[in-house]
């Protein structure tokens, strides 16, 4: 089968299709979460990593039932919003002492008024479009876009009507130069949905941020909990995965996974300060494709075009 972009029905199912909303209240950050619809199935191939199943020998209520009042209440979030195939792998994590901390630290972030991006129930949409089992591939982002109508916890990814942001034009100027026949969102969008539901896992390196200042929750322990994250793709995904790190920050959160295993493809950020000194040439996203066929077999690939891309947000 060929390597080009193949081109796949990538509009979300009805039922997915969310308006944007406006940021999360103290309530929907911290309070009972809302219901959560169930993720849409990874388009595409079937070829690849193993898409089974969350195992069934976890108790999720049981281990809730646990928790401390407090951790209830500060976890309430991610009880209600992570995805359980990943609630199961990171329930150590989110417990620990230093995770709770940074939940006490948003709690007080939105009790003094601070308006929080992204909108609190897209905070992990990253675990409900690509649960565990079903991710192929890695791209790492840094802090979350901080202006109105943007984040939506896929890295690089911009609710329409918003235009790309510059670096997210790169990326798709850098896509059109591995794969001729790419087609970006419809109507000079920046929607990223598709990708995550055929198994790329878009994670930023901090999970939230304070609304029209950059960086502003940086060093406040989102950075351990998405290092775990990572880590536990690289430990437990083993037959391998692709791992794309754009920039110094990115390249160092995969500094020690297992090259024998996974395939990192590495490269300067797609910024406009750093793209031209060659990620335009990287090839990343052809080289993506030839891994996974290598490794699992024709089918396997990614279909990168995202012209079907609607406004679907989970």
């Amino acid at each position: 089968m060929s390597l080009n972009l193949k081109r796949k029905g990538s509009e979300l199912p009805a039922g997915d299709v969310k308006k944007p909303k406006g940021n999360g209240s103290i309530t929907s950050f911290f309070g009972a979460p809302k219901t959560v619809l169930s993720t849409t199935k990874a388009n595409g191939n079937s070829n690849g990593p193993s898409s089974s199943p969350v195992s069934s020998t976890w108790d999720k209520e049981a281990w809730v039932k646990k928790l401390s009042g407090e951790q209830k209440q500060l976890l309430a979030l991610e009880i209600g919003t992570l995805h359980e195939s990943w609630l199961k792998e990171l329930k150590d994590e989110i417990t620990s002492e230093s995770f709770l901390e940074l939940k006490r630290f948003l709690k007080t972030e939105a009790q003094s008024g601070k308006k929080i991006y992204p909108p609190s129930e897209d905070v992990y949409s990253w675990s409900r479009h690509t649960p565990f089992n079903t991710v192929k591939a890695v791209i790492i982002g840094q802090d979350p876009y901080h202006n109105v109508n943007q984040a939506h916890g896929l890295c690089f990814s911009v609710r329409p009507p918003t235009i790309p942001p510059p670096s997210l034009k790169n990326i798709f100027t850098c896509l059109k130069n591995d794969f001729p026949t790419f087609r970006p969102p419809p109507n000079n969008s920046g929607l990223l949905t598709p990708w995550a539901d055929r198994g790329v896992l878009l994670l930023n390196t901090a999970l939230t941020v304070r609304a029209h200042d950059a960086n502003s929750h940086a060093g406040k322990g989102w950075e351990k909990f998405t290092q775990k994250v990572i880590d536990i793709v690289a430990a437990k995904r083993t037959r391998g995965v692709v791992f794309l790190a754009w920039g110094k920050p990115a390249g160092l959160r995969v500094k020690d996974v297992n090259r024998a295993r996974h395939c990192v493809l590495q490269s300067v950020h797609p910024s406009p300060l750093s793209a031209s000194r060659g990620f335009f040439q990287c090839g990343h996203f052809k080289k993506t494709n030839e891994w996974l066929v290598k490794t699992y077999g024709a089918g396997s690939e990614i279909d990168w075009d995202l012209e079907g891309a609607v406004h679907g947000v989970v």
